[in-house]
């Protein structure tokens, strides 16, 4: 009962984002059957997210089955002081490619359409945004994910290379310089 309740908890807390509804048409002998074809995020707010694309015949299902699967595809991406990215990205993702980069509080969301919604879901508040290429949603979400996964915050840095977060970030040089 208590798993329940948890796992009911945890679904409500989730922010989710329509990106986009495509309508399409296929032809059979008696005229054309329409189906649909709907992009979802979903985010906690808090530096989880993840992409769902749900087809079926009527919108509302469609929209269903895209949150479904975005809920099962959900990452984990680290947030420096929880509102901006710890470094700028470059992500890609088939023709679809993204500059992401960091920005001083204050900022706001500078991005379009869909990168403003994976911004939103993440709890990112902070962050300058650039698509190149295409215009494609689903290239331009999926390559905005594909680089927000290479992020590295100072502590795995440090972590992998088996020293200190302020020798990563270089306070322990600033302090000796002004000696």
């Amino acid at each position: 009962m208590a798993r329940a309740d948890k796992a009911q908890k945890q679904e409500t807390e989730l922010i989710d984002r329509l990106v986009g509804i495509n309508r399409v048409a296929k032809v059979v002998k008696g005229g054309r059957r329409f189906g649909f074809a709907a992009l979802v995020v979903v985010g906690d707010g808090r530096g989880r997210i993840g992409v769902g694309a749900g087809k079926a015949k009527e919108v509302p299902e469609a929209i269903n089955k895209a949150n479904e699967q975005a809920k099962r595809n959900m990452v984990r991406i680290p947030l420096r002081e929880g509102r901006t990215l710890h470094h700028d990205i470059k992500g890609r993702f088939g023709a679809g490619k993204v500059i992401l980069r960091s920005a001083p509080a204050g900022t706001g969301i500078i991005a379009g359409g869909p990168l403003r919604a994976v911004f939103e879901v993440l709890g990112v508040q902070d962050v300058v945004a650039k698509s190149v290429g295409t215009s494609n949603p689903y290239n331009l979400v999926k390559a905005a994910i594909e680089g927000l996964q290479k992020t590295e915050s100072p502590r795995m840095v440090a972590g992998r290379r088996g020293r200190r977060v302020n020798e990563i970030l270089g306070r322990k040089a600033q302090e000796d310089s002004k000696e």
